[in-house]
């Protein structure tokens, strides 16, 4: 059964690459793959996205505007999810790196193994980190000003955000991205949501239910995620690890554990300083996480595709093959950043209607929001140099990058928020992002001699340019309180103009080429 869905998938792959001008050639190949890839994310990144707003304005709407709910799930939640990241000790982007390796070695039979030793390290280390969490959660509720039953129900959750991240990057060291689709980007929000919905109907509305419906959604993506994954690799001939993997694999993760927790923690690390220095119950807490929210909005579209290219560092990077390396890391950016730009521009020149979709009083965090964005949009503009690094094996850099980003967070958050309050945590995020991307970019020109940005760049700015323009006169024109109206014309009017201006100025000769001959053939 697998492989007849492989010979389907190469069929249509080699349809896509004839119909887009790519040739079969193995670099129109991988262009082929990583583009069918990077659309699946996007359909799911857009289910995603869709889903964890509704959720979000759910919760903030569900308990009022004036309450420090929306703000206090927000922190158990993400505390779940950032010390899951670490939890699961680097074993998802092991289980990429060493499932790709074997398929290009044409071994994939042992893949299995692999992903099984993962899972148990990962198992191992979630259920010590989660005994801890229980221990600790009546001071981190002092310490958070959120309710210690809350931090309960999310360490109870570590496990289970651990091991589906770790099926999931099997499936995708295999180049397949639906799996991420189901059980993660669809799955898990759209399963909190029914969750919570009969949870605060059967039990009561309250942030420690809103908070055990999370845990159970993860139970949900990570029993998917494991049926998907076995199913996959079932036809597989069973082939046994390599005698010290597991040791490999420990090494790999040492440095990976903490550079995921760090990872995850310089988004939410000036929330968590802000959240000690607020009055407890103040809103504004609320405000600034729903700030946080929208502008990691920006990066969904780059984890899309970053999760598409990760396999293809590790099997490209270890057969030597340098150039072709090069060659995709540059068009893969370049497209990240075209695909942001619009929504950037929407955030920057109405951040009023965006958070008045959380509620009234939300819409003053726009000078929060725009800060954030400086942050972030560096962020996109660097590509997916974070996972090249962790593809190539340099873990150990990977974490010195991530370890002075948080203490460079922690110590402009705690030196700004006493004195500006949510202003001061939003220059600690965005100061970081610059200087962590700043860093990783340089350490993947040293160490791996390539880097994302050609001259194809510039043909960006036209269509950037011209879709601001129309953002900010249709923003003008509506701007007023039928704030709904405001926002979807803005974003749709802007959208279009952006989309049309790239298809005339923005596309390279061959991609512009490659569309011609597409139209073609569809007009035929």
């Amino acid at each position: 059964m697998s492989s007849e869905r492989g010979r389907r998938s190469r069929a249509e792959g080699a349809r896509l690459a004839d119909a887009l001008g790519l040739g079969e050639d193995a670099h129109g190949r991988d262009h082929v793959t990583i583009l069918a890839g990077t659309g699946q994310n996007v359909v799911g990144l857009a289910v995603f996205v869709l889903a964890s707003f509704g959720m979000n304005v759910l919760i903030a709407r569900a308990f009022g505007k004036h309450s420090a709910a929306f703000g206090q799930v927000t922190l158990a939640t993400q505390l779940a999810f950032v010390a899951g990241a670490a939890t699961r000790f680097g074993m998802d982007m092991a289980s990429v790196r060493r499932v790709a390796i074997e398929v290009g070695k044409g071994e994939p039979g042992r893949s299995r193994a692999i992903v099984r030793i993962a899972a148990l390290v990962a198992l191992g280390v979630s259920v010590v980190v989660a005994a801890a969490g229980l221990l600790l959660a009546t001071p981190l509720s002092s310490f958070l000003h959120a309710p210690a039953s809350a931090f309960r129900a999310a360490a109870i959750g570590l496990a289970f955000v651990a091991l589906a991240q770790v099926y999931l990057g099997g499936s995708r060291g295999l180049k397949i991205m639906r799996h991420t689709l189901y059980a993660y980007w669809i799955g898990q929000p759209i399963s909190w949501i029914a969750l919570t919905l009969v949870g605060w109907s059967v039990v009561e509305k309250t942030v420690a239910v809103t908070v055990w419906t999370y845990t159970l959604s993860w139970v949900v993506a990570t029993a998917l995620a494991w049926v998907l994954w076995r199913r996959e690799t079932a036809a597989f001939e069973p082939m046994p690890a390599e005698p010290h993997e597991a040791a490999a694999l420990l090494r790999y993760g040492a440095p990976r554990a903490p550079a995921a927790l760090l990872s995850q923690a310089l988004f939410y690390t000036d929330l968590f300083v802000l959240s000690h220095y607020l009055p407890s119950g103040s809103a504004d807490l609320s405000v600034y996480a729903a700030a946080v929210r929208v502008a990691q909005a920006l990066v969904l579209f780059l984890t899309a595709v970053s999760y598409m290219f990760s396999p293809f560092v590790a099997d490209l990077h270890e057969r030597g093959e340098r150039d072709r390396l090069d060659g995709l890391f540059k068009s893969i950016t370049r497209w990240t950043l075209a695909g942001t730009i619009p929504l950037l521009l929407l955030f920057l020149i109405a951040p009023g209607p965006v958070l008045k979709v959380f509620g009234g009083n939300y819409s003053t965090g726009t000078s929060w929001l725009r800060i954030l964005l400086v942050g972030q949009i560096v962020n996109v503009s660097v590509g997916a140099a974070g996972f090249v690094l962790i593809m190539v094996g340099r873990t150990g850099w990977d974490l010195l990058v991530y370890a002075s980003s948080f203490a460079l967070d922690l110590g402009v958050a705690v030196a700004l928020v006493p004195g500006m309050g949510p202003k001061g945590a939003a220059i600690a995020q965005a100061s970081t992002l610059v200087f962590s991307n700043t860093f990783r970019l340089l350490l993947v020109w040293r160490f791996v001699r390539i880097q994302p940005y050609d001259r194809h760049y510039l043909r960006l700015a036209v269509p950037a340019a011209v879709g601001a323009a129309a953002m900010i006169g249709v923003h003008a024109l509506l701007s007023g309180p039928k704030w709904g109206i405001d926002l979807l014309g803005t974003g749709l009017a802007g959208g279009l103009v952006y989309s049309t201006a790239f298809l005339l100025t923005g596309l390279t000769p061959g991609e512009r080429g490659a569309v011609m001959r597409a139209l073609q053939r569809v007009r035929a």
